[in-house]
């Protein structure tokens, strides 16, 4: 079982502008912080965590890196998406049912303002 993850960040300060307001949609704040070096954003312990890498390259459209998090309604997803685009990321997927995947799964993806790829979902009308 994954116990947290991190991704990369060029601004640090930016990226905690921009992750603050977008994690906040899902029910997480930030916990931790090591200052010019990482944050940690959490229900009840820091499990995604941003790291400053201003040396990073771009991240490619065909990057294979993908994280999904957890959303308990559709109106949370759909908070997650508005919050992206608000704060200066990009759609990669609009908010709504994906039957490919599943009848009742609804996301939304979007881009981080450094190419990173999120996702939100949810599973509408299941126990």
């Amino acid at each position: 079982m994954i116990d947290h993850i991190s991704i990369a960040v060029r601004d640090l300060k930016a990226g905690e502008r921009f992750y603050t307001a977008l994690l906040v949609t899902l029910g997480m704040t930030k916990l931790r912080e090591w200052p010019d070096a990482a944050i940690g954003y959490g229900k009840k312990y820091p499990e995604f965590w941003i790291n400053r890498r201003t040396d990073m390259a771009p991240i490619g459209a065909d990057s294979g890196v993908h994280i999904c998090l957890r959303a308990s309604d559709a109106a949370m997803v759909d908070a997650f998406h508005a919050a992206a685009l608000a704060g200066g990321g990009s759609s990669d997927g609009a908010p709504g049912f994906r039957a490919q995947y599943h009848e009742n799964y609804y996301a939304a993806f979007i881009r981080d303002p450094d190419g990173n790829r999120i996702e939100a979902v949810t599973f509408v009308g299941k126990n």
